[in-house]
């Protein structure tokens, strides 16, 4: 019986990177396997087995983990509550947010905005956090404001 590859064909890197680079701009976003796969161009099953030999965790655990990253930057710098960084970053339940933060940083989302609390670091607002972007939203490419009209 011949051995799981390492690692994706050189090939195959590309699709599996374009699925990588997809989720990392749109990790807030609801993604899924067929998602993901279709963004790669490949079968659902063959890009998981493909995305989990390269990267070494499956495609959906590298999204989550994408989002606990975000969450922790929110959680940081910003004067979020732990709810409004859950939706903020993707997790549709608070609960599962929670534990998967746990089990990635190794505290809960509470404890861990707490401790950088303390630090005494400069907190941005929620309001600027949603208003100029910093959370991602979603369709506000195209809702760019044209400018005042010339001679006015």
């Amino acid at each position: 019986m011949p051995t799981p590859p390492r690692r994706a064909p050189g090939d195959l890197l590309v699709h599996l990177r374009r699925a990588r680079d997809h989720a990392d701009r749109h990790y807030a976003e609801p993604l899924d396997l067929a998602a993901l796969a279709a963004v790669a161009s490949l079968s659902k099953y063959h890009f998981h087995r493909l995305f989990t030999a390269t990267y070494g965790m499956s495609p959906a655990a590298y999204v989550s983990r994408r989002r606990v990253e975000r969450a922790q930057d929110l959680l940081r710098a910003t004067n979020l509550t732990v709810t409004e960084v859950c939706h903020a970053v993707g997790f549709a339940s608070l609960g599962s947010f929670s534990s998967r933060f746990r089990q990635i940083v190794g505290t809960s989302p509470s404890e861990f905005q707490r401790r950088w609390a303390a630090t005494g670091a400069p907190r941005i607002p929620g309001c600027f956090v949603f208003m100029w972007g910093l959370a991602e939203r979603r369709g506000c490419a195209s809702e760019e404001k044209p400018g005042p009209a010339e001679g006015s």
